[in-house]
């Protein structure tokens, strides 16, 4: 998460044992209507959930960071949750109106890499001729449109991301001369957001879901496995928020460490590994160091992880 959201009716648990909540996928889906619902309440479940691990260097329900605290992204993730699911809308209009929506409720960016994930995985639920969400995914990347750069382009305009400056081509300032999946193909070796775009979301479906089904494949609960997905993620590949505002070679160094600190984590008990996560918290935050995009990413996985029970659900019964 590397940016907040809307009202939100009930207060959520500060201990970090929050589960993952069921309720999206539970029953079967009509063809419109309950469908959008339940992708939008998929939508907030996975930032809840993601804020219920004390993932290092980012904000979380055990320590706040960067000038923001959890409420500030369950607050944009209810905002944003509408847009996100809205009928009929296209992928552009999806991240625009979410993103605007974001602005309003909290007056800064919490969420802009999470809309620009989660956008096409809600499109390709909502507008699905398979059950394979994979597939669906990248015939909805394949589909997307200069209208869509538009709207993405003013979005991320809106939520001016920290080190984002300019470019000298696709620049997210002007009106758009390329669809959005050439935009993020241009990009794609220096953000990792959009390289998910170009690559069909490989980080989400390969390294995290894998991860995911890891960590629940040795018994940890939703907290533990969501830091385990983010953790992978940080010691994966560099993180672009932290290359963006202080160099790659930064964001290099970060992920050696990261890796180090996933290993420890890994094979200790779940409050070892809360233990180590949160000295590891401290250190990059007193640093600040904001391993935003990992975050963005863990979300999207943990999005994903409850459409695909959607998807199967309305293949069945639709």
């Amino acid at each position: 998460m590397t940016h907040p959201p809307a009202p939100h009716p009930n207060p959520l648990p500060a201990s970090g044992e929050r589960e993952f909540a069921p309720a999206p996928h539970s029953n079967p889906l009509p063809a419109s209507g309950q469908r959008e619902t339940s992708v939008a309440a998929a939508f907030v479940a996975a930032c809840e959930a993601e804020l219920a691990a004390p993932k290092p260097g980012n904000v979380h329900h055990f320590a706040p960071g960067h000038g923001m605290e959890a409420k500030d992204f369950v607050d944009s993730a209810r905002a944003a949750a509408p847009f996100i699911a809205a009928q009929g809308a296209s992928v552009g209009e999806r991240i625009l109106g979410a993103v605007e929506a974001t602005w309003a409720a909290v007056g800064q960016n919490t969420n802009l890499g999470i809309v620009l994930l989660c956008a096409p995985l809600a499109h390709a639920t909502l507008t699905a001729e398979s059950d394979d969400l994979r597939r669906e995914t990248g015939r909805v990347l394949g589909a997307l449109d200069m209208k869509d750069a538009d709207a993405a382009f003013r979005a991320i305009s809106r939520a001016s991301p920290a080190g984002l400056g300019s470019a000298e081509a696709h620049d997210v300032a002007g009106p758009a001369d390329v669809t959005l999946l050439e935009a993020m193909r241009a990009s794609a070796d220096r953000d990792r957001i959009g390289y998910q775009y170009a690559s069909g979301f490989e980080d989400i479906f390969d390294t995290g879901l894998g991860a995911l089904q890891r960590a629940r494949t040795r018994g940890h609960n939703a907290p533990r496995a969501t830091l385990e997905v983010y953790m992978a993620f940080l010691a994966a590949f560099p993180d672009s928020h932290i290359a963006r505002k202080y160099g790659l070679e930064t964001a290099h160094a970060v992920r050696a460490e990261a890796a180090d600190v996933a290993l420890e984590i890994e094979g200790a008990t779940r409050d070892a590994a809360f233990a180590l996560a949160l000295a590891y918290d401290r250190k990059l935050k007193e640093n600040r160091l904001n391993p935003g995009t990992s975050a963005d990413l863990t979300v999207a996985v943990l999005f994903a992880d409850s459409l695909q029970p959607l998807l199967a659900s309305a293949r069945k019964n639709g």
